[in-house]
């Protein structure tokens, strides 16, 4: 047999001649050291460095128990899952919808009414009537820390409170008042109750404001509703 033409790798027979495939390059051991520390220096910088936005403030845990909050800016952690961070938007105004969900947004925004949102918006009145209710609450979160740890649902928790205070005021009210002359007053009632509740249960949300966005009578009965009103007006006309 010929010997192999080139290389110093390992041979391999093909058309009876022999071929030797180049023989790996081998690293130099500080060359070794060098990539292995540039990963873990890559590693520790990531687990490490953290950003909080203008309108964020960082809630820091260590296994798992509250340690700090951090302001906006560039910051440094304990690295490895010693520490987490979870980021929270204090700055922002957040809006619930209740009665209805918004599809899109925009110009021309589309709404939806899933069965969960048609379950929420009936409500009965005072004066044994019922009213479809649709409103939305516009809040911030007050107290991260609270937000986080005091409850273990804010969202659904919060969605509970808020249909709760609305339905005991609406439940106060004839259905005359909650479909024209007395929204206004509702709304404001509806948003000190909202309020109460967020504070007796420590849950770090201030309401910044609650609207009726639209309130009409039951779907079967609507026609017959709107005449009555027509009549009324005829008859002070």
């Amino acid at each position: 047999s010929q010997p192999p033409p080139w290389g110093r790798g390992p041979v391999i027979d093909i058309g009876g001649r022999g071929f030797r495939f180049p023989a790996a390059p081998k690293f130099p051991f500080g060359a070794w050291k060098g990539i292995l520390a540039a990963l873990v220096g890559g590693v520790l910088l990531f687990t490490t460095y953290y950003q909080v936005e203008p309108e964020e403030v960082g809630v820091v845990q260590r296994f798992g128990a509250y340690v700090r909050t951090s302001d906006p800016g560039p910051h440094l952690k304990l690295p490895f899952g010693i520490e987490t961070v979870t980021k929270v938007p204090v700055q922002r105004q957040l809006k619930m919808e209740f009665g209805f969900r918004t599809t899109r947004a925009g110009a021309r925004s589309e709404f939806a009414t899933p069965p969960e949102a048609q379950a929420e918006s009936v409500m009965l009145t005072g004066d044994l009537n019922v009213a479809v209710v649709e409103w939305i609450v516009q809040y911030r979160i007050r107290d991260p820390k609270a937000y986080l740890f005091h409850i273990r649902d804010v969202p659904e928790t919060f969605r509970y409170m808020a249909e709760a205070a609305v339905r005991q005021v609406v439940g106060d009210h004839s259905v005359d008042e909650v479909i024209t002359i007395g929204r206004a007053e509702i709304a404001l009632a509806a948003k000190e109750e909202l309020q109460r509740l967020c504070n007796l249960y420590g849950i770090g949300i201030e309401i910044q404001q609650l609207v009726l966005q639209d309130v009409n009578p039951p779907g079967p009965v609507r026609p017959a509703f709107n005449e009555v009103n027509q009549a009324i007006q005829e008859k002070e006309r």
